[in-house]
């Protein structure tokens, strides 16, 4: 039961990447394709998986979390890292709204996949892509985890 959830949950989060990649079409034009860092970041992937592994070895709960925060990201007009806006001082961010505020968490992780890969490549990672990765490598951990304890 488990098991099933869980790649569930891992093809909801996989499949608008794909579907977005091939109506998009051409790569070379802007469309999403899983190898859009290979050149221009070659370690962003493992970055985030690092750290995504080592907040969830911190923290096993910091997996649902972050997929709870890529959820609330995408749910109302599309994946945007809107969610990690802080409020200003004309609006209410949806960080700081009152459905989400208390309720979503895992900013701090996001925030220091975000230092690591500026450091490695400067401007290059958006925290959209950062959001989504982490919250496809949070699914891939308790996917091995539950497969490893089954």
């Amino acid at each position: 039961m488990a098991t099933s959830m869980v790649c569930l949950v891992a093809l909801c989060l996989v499949s608008p990447l794909l579907l977005a990649g091939a109506v998009v079409g051409n790569p070379g034009y802007g469309g999403l394709f899983p190898q859009f860092y290979d050149h221009s970041c070659p370690k962003a992937k493992e970055i985030v998986h690092s750290m995504v592994a080592q907040a969830v070895a911190r923290e096993t709960r910091m997996a649902a979390s972050l997929v709870r925060l890529h959820f609330h990201d995408c749910f109302v007009k599309g994946c945007d890292a809107s969610v990690l806006l802080d409020n200003s001082t004309n609006i209410v961010s949806e960080k700081g709204s009152n459905p989400n505020k208390n309720s979503i968490r895992g900013f701090e992780v996001v925030d220091e996949i975000k230092v690591a890969l500026e450091t490695a490549c400067p401007g290059t990672v958006s925290c959209a892509d950062i959001l989504t990765l982490a919250a496809r490598d949070s699914t891939i951990l308790v996917s091995n985890t539950t497969s490893n304890s089954a």
